[in-house]
């Protein structure tokens, strides 16, 4: 079902980020065709050489690359991809997003992008329940992006509660079955 689509996944600085590599495999042995883009923060929680590896392709972190000057065009990026994932989203990104800030990469891409979008939070419980957080999934889940909701568990500040991401199989799953119905 995901042979020759385009995917692209923004990762955002959570320690959720290390489940992504696992997506990607998933994603790539079905045929998908996947491009990563990271804030600056996630590159703390994995590496781009390890997501590069296993995508088979550059990851993109900024605009431009600084040593060659070559353009990193968010708005082809945007049109070019079947679907947008942004995992993990922290509270951070998630509120830029749904106020239209658009500060690095990740978000110019969101902003630019014509595919549908789906995210997947990742934070620790209180910061998930939290009023503006709650509001903020609601403003983009009325922009017609699709929310991939937290599992309730152990995080990583040891409570228990909403707020991890989904597991990667799961996400793969929702994502192989939202082109499926759109088959159909």
């Amino acid at each position: 079902m995901l042979k020759g689509k385009k995917i692209a996944i923004g990762i955002t600085g959570s320690i959720a980020a290390y489940k992504i590599p696992l997506l990607v495999r998933l994603l790539k042995k079905e045929g998908a065709e996947v491009q990563i883009l990271m804030t600056d923060i996630a590159k703390d929680f994995v590496t781009p050489l390890t997501l590069s590896a296993l995508s088979g392709n550059p990851v993109l972190s900024e605009s431009y690359d600084y040593e060659t000057g070559s353009w990193n065009s968010h708005i082809e990026l945007g049109n070019q991809v079947d679907l947008y994932l942004i995992a993990p989203l922290t509270a951070n990104t998630m509120a830029k997003m749904a106020h239209g800030i658009a500060d690095n990469l990740v978000l110019t891409t969101y902003l630019a992008a014509k595919c549908p979008v789906f995210f997947a939070p990742a934070m620790d419980l209180d910061m998930f329940k939290h009023p503006s957080t709650q509001e903020n999934i609601k403003i983009l889940q009325s922009h017609e992006n699709h929310l991939i909701s937290p599992n309730e568990g152990e995080l990583a500040s040891g409570l228990c509660g909403a707020g991890r991401m989904e597991e990667p199989e799961i996400i793969f799953e929702i994502i192989n079955n939202f082109f499926k119905k759109k088959l159909n």
